[in-house]
């Protein structure tokens, strides 16, 4: 492995938004596509996903623009309407900005039916599940995102010698305490790709559990998932502590996700073609897009009131060693540091940043 380092380089949060927002543009997708994308692909590192931010410039979507994997300019478009819910062609537009415009999509929905679902395929990639579901809590709504991995399979079911889903990500939202809401974003397996190669770039060791070799043996050494060598588990890890609820909960994300819009999907007659190792490519990707309006649904303010009541009283719980908290907390609260202070960016990805455009900062140590 790589030698282990921890330096971390602060960016100020405006300048690197403004960089991503600026190299977007430069492959042809509209301003306000951009801005929208920018948020989106830096909310992982404002939040403390770095798995899921600028880490992946060069390393997905610049690549996704070069090989026209992505179309820049593409109008997504509605096949679908009965009003609460549609289904809609993202004609391969940029996923980060096309989730947002998916989930605005639904919360204009929820607002004159109550609920809104938006039921997309023909997607790419969408960085943070949470951004997008959040989206819907700054309205005073409930989100709920998934996406399956299009055609790309990475991880096996149990008992399974071929990989058959992908990471499956899905988030919920909703209003909790002020400036706080509640975001739950994970993915179905132990952690996402992004984790693993994260770690592996920094020469840092994974905690058991995350991976697993072909006898089932728990592997530390993330760089051992690229080479073939160890495999992805779902939450739950084994038969006996209850791998079928990650499991299951992967076949959720790939029920509603994608056969619902007729996207792509991973354990179709081609995963049986494979060699146990992640296979196929995350083209066509689907996405569920679901707000909920609870003003609608409940007198006006009421669910507020109850949603602030539950989730302070889960504050109040006493612990012995750290004070509990719930998720989307922690992450609103590094949100509001870095925005102060700048973004920590791993210093082997800033000078991928250097080499992209970005002006220069002085690293700094640790987090």
């Amino acid at each position: 492995m790589p030698p282990h380092h921890d330096a971390r380089v602060r960016v100020p949060y405006d300048e690197l938004h403004s960089f991503v927002a600026r190299l977007f543009t430069e492959h042809g997708v509209p301003l306000e596509r951009a801005f929208t994308a920018a948020s989106a692909l830096c909310h992982g590192d404002l939040c403390g996903f770095d798995s899921h931010g600028v880490f992946n410039l060069t390393r997905l979507y610049l690549r996704l623009f070069a090989a026209d994997r992505v179309d820049p300019i593409a109008e997504p478009e509605t096949v679908t309407d009965l009003g609460a819910c549609a289904v809609v062609d993202a004609r391969r537009a940029l996923g980060l900005w096309s989730a947002a415009e998916a989930m605005d999509d639904a919360v204009a929905r929820a607002g004159r039916h109550g609920i809104g679902l938006v039921s997309v395929r023909g997607a790419t990639h969408f960085g943070c599940a949470g951004f997008h579901a959040a989206r819907a809590a700054k309205h005073g709504m409930v989100g709920i995102v998934a996406s399956n991995c299009g055609g790309q399979r990475i991880a096996r079911p149990p008992f399974g010698a071929l990989t058959m889903l992908g990471t499956n990500p899905l988030s919920v939202a909703a209003p909790a305490l002020p400036d706080h809401p509640f975001v739950l974003d994970m993915s179905t397996t132990v952690v996402p790709t992004g984790k693993i190669r994260t770690a592996a770039s920094s020469g840092e060791l994974i905690p058991e559990g995350w991976l697993a070799d072909d006898a089932g043996n728990p592997v530390i050494d993330p760089a051992e998932f690229d080479r073939r060598n160890a495999h992805l588990r779902w939450l739950g890890g084994t038969p006996e502590s209850g791998v079928y609820k990650g499991f299951g909960l992967g076949l959720v994300v790939e029920l509603l996700a994608a056969l619902l819009p007729g996207a792509t999907f991973g354990p179709s007659p081609d995963a049986l073609q494979g060699d146990g190792g992640p296979h196929g490519r995350d083209d066509d990707i689907g996405f569920f897009v679901l707000a909920i309006a609870p003003d609608l649904l409940r007198p006006p303010g009421q669910f507020d009131v109850d949603a602030q009541t539950m989730f302070s009283t889960l504050l109040g719980c006493p612990s012995r060693d750290q004070d509990v908290r719930y998720p989307g907390w922690w992450e609103a609260e590094r949100t509001s540091e870095r925005l102060r202070n700048g973004v920590p960016i791993r210093e082997h990805v800033h000078r991928e940043l250097l080499e992209l455009g970005l002006r220069g900062h002085e690293p700094v140590a640790g987090r």
